[in-house]
């Protein structure tokens, strides 16, 4: 059978934050705190650059779990915002459920805490309800990289994408001619290696 490139697209697309928890966040193990708290914002940056409709999502947050991390309630002040009583599966809370559905989108991005727990189970059920699903790993986070690859297997066999937030954000650009300097600046302020691109960019162009 010809292999399809379903390939992510900003106008079908919504993006959900799964369980970024003061609490769970101390749990990741897979990437230093810097570089993890670095590719969350990162991926809020390009979803807000690109209007991707976000959901935000946490999990008894009254216990260990803790409150969502204030940095992306202030990135999304805006967004649906679900505080789950207690499932474990975000999929499981109807609130949660309906709020994905009325963004009308066909394709989700996925990405959270714990990465087998949080993402995983939600990208599951998504996925078997028609979705299409990128997981994003880099803004995914659990407490080692045996856990995290057996994760990341048991998604890709059932059909999710796997990408990291510097993929995710050129699938969705497409064309640097769209906006060099909003997106580069994207990218600046994530990545200091291509700060020093955009740095010589602009002094070409001036």
């Amino acid at each position: 059978m010809a292999f399809t490139y379903k390939r992510l697209n900003k106008d079908d697309v919504a993006l959900l934050m799964v369980d970024h928890q003061a609490g769970l966040l101390s749990l990741v193990r897979d990437f230093s705190p810097d570089d993890f708290k670095n590719n969350v914002l990162a991926l809020s940056d390009i979803a807000k650059f690109f209007n991707i409709p976000t959901i935000l999502t946490t999990s008894f947050e009254d216990g260990p779990n803790g409150p969502m991390v204030p940095e992306l309630k202030e990135a999304f002040p805006d967004a649906p915002y679900f505080a789950r009583p207690g499932q474990i599966n975000a999929w499981d809370n109807e609130d949660f459920v309906e709020a994905v559905k009325a963004t009308g989108k066909k394709q989700l991005l996925i990405a959270g805490v714990v990465t087998d727990v949080c993402v995983t189970f939600p990208v599951l059920s998504a996925l078997e309800e028609g979705y299409e699903v990128f997981v994003v790993t880099d803004a995914s986070g659990t407490f080692n990289q045996t856990t995290r690859d057996a994760a990341w297997s048991r998604m890709e066999q059932a059909g999710a994408q796997l990408m990291n937030w510097f993929s995710v954000g050129c699938e969705l650009h497409r064309d640097w001619r769209n906006d060099i300097e909003g997106f580069g600046g994207i990218l600046a302020n994530h990545l200091p290696h291509y700060a020093n691109l955009m740095q010589s960019y602009m002094a070409q162009k001036n």
